[in-house]
């Protein structure tokens, strides 16, 4: 039995697509400028934050992690 596309062994299934959205733009609204999405090839979230020194693309495995991640990179900005 196989996953959909992108569904790598171990992650969870994602959420429906109406749920990611509303997801991605919370994260969004919490970090200005920050442009968030879940790559449904890939099974990752996603997100290109704006840094002092350039854009950093950033991905992670759950959206929690993504979170730390914008976090992460904004703090070492």
């Amino acid at each position: 039995m196989t996953g959909p596309p992108g569904n790598r062994a171990g992650r969870e299934e994602p959420p429906p697509a109406e749920l990611r959205e509303a997801m991605a733009r919370g994260l969004q609204e919490q970090f200005p400028g920050v442009r968030v999405w879940y790559g449904q090839a890939t099974g990752s979230w996603w997100a290109m934050v704006p840094l002092r020194s350039g854009p950093r693309l950033v991905e992670a495995d759950t959206f929690q992690q993504l979170r730390d991640a914008i976090m992460s990179a904004r703090s070492r900005g």
